[in-house]
């Protein structure tokens, strides 16, 4: 069987290499005219696909691009163009690194809200294209027996996202989305935990919980029981009242459509 690449393949990949590093070597399979030479017409799809990836930017990320401006959007994302290209098939995944690209990268390194914005708003296109589910109801832990809960298991909605942000970008970026102008970023005093998930009536939902909370999902989606988490509550609270902290944190969970099932006993 012959391994050699096939005339349509070779121009392809010399096509893609054109787009994605600016290699001229298509240059002499294209034939141009006097009036559109081949440099042009070469760029018109250069640039076509550039600016395509300069949109799915814009569009992944329009608080970002709010907070920036048009012009620094656009040399924001053309650096990040060159310094991270597309590598899937689908454009939806372009742009998954912007919020790393923001951290490391001066000058956007030195405005840490910024990549805050970033990272909150990838995570809430994660949150809404994350698989579908049947979230637990209420009348479900109800008729859980007492004696089951000492070694209850949960299984958690998949479109859960846990993140740790020091600066107010969710308000910012609810202050854009209403179209107004956006305040000026405040720092917290210390991180603080968030949880960013989407209801079944696919709604994003995103709110701030206090670190007790957040270690307990953190460890019951890591099927902690009921039992361990009581234990490890003990490090903010009294082991008398521990259980009825825990029991707090599971109903307020089932209410926002968090949990979506009991799992079965070992």
């Amino acid at each position: 069987m012959s391994h050699e690449k096939s005339p349509l393949l070779e121009l392809q990949q010399e096509f893609i290499r054109l787009l994605m590093n600016g290699d001229q070597k298509i240059q002499s399979r294209i034939i141009g005219t006097q009036k559109v030479p081949v440099e042009t017409r070469l760029g018109i799809y250069a640039d076509a696909y550039r600016f395509r990836l300069i949109d799915a930017l814009a569009d992944s990320y329009p608080s970002v691009h709010s907070l920036l401006g048009d012009d620094d959007f656009i040399a924001l994302a053309n650096a990040y163009i060159d310094h991270c290209p597309s590598q899937h098939f689908s454009i939806r995944w372009f742009g998954h690194q912007l919020p790393t690209f923001l951290q490391q990268t001066a000058p956007y390194s030195g405005s840490p809200a910024l990549w805050e914005m970033a990272l909150f708003e990838w995570t809430l296109r994660d949150v809404f294209d994350a698989q579908d589910f049947t979230p637990l109801t209420m009348d479900d832990l109800r008729q859980l027996p007492a004696e089951r809960w000492s070694d209850l298991q949960l299984q958690f909605n998949p479109t859960i996202q846990r993140i740790e942000l020091s600066w107010n970008v969710p308000a910012l970026w609810q202050e854009i989305d209403k179209q107004l102008d956006p305040s000026e970023p405040i720092s917290c005093e210390y991180p603080l935990p968030w949880v960013c998930w989407r209801k079944i009536d696919q709604k994003n939902w995103f709110r701030s919980m206090d670190v007790d909370e957040a270690w307990a999902l953190d460890q019951m989606r890591q099927q902690a029981s009921f039992a361990d988490i009581c234990e490890g509550l003990c490090e903010w609270i009294d082991a008398q009242h521990a259980p009825q902290r825990a029991a707090g944190h599971i109903s307020r969970w089932c209410e926002d459509e968090l949990i979506t099932a009991i799992l079965p006993l070992k």
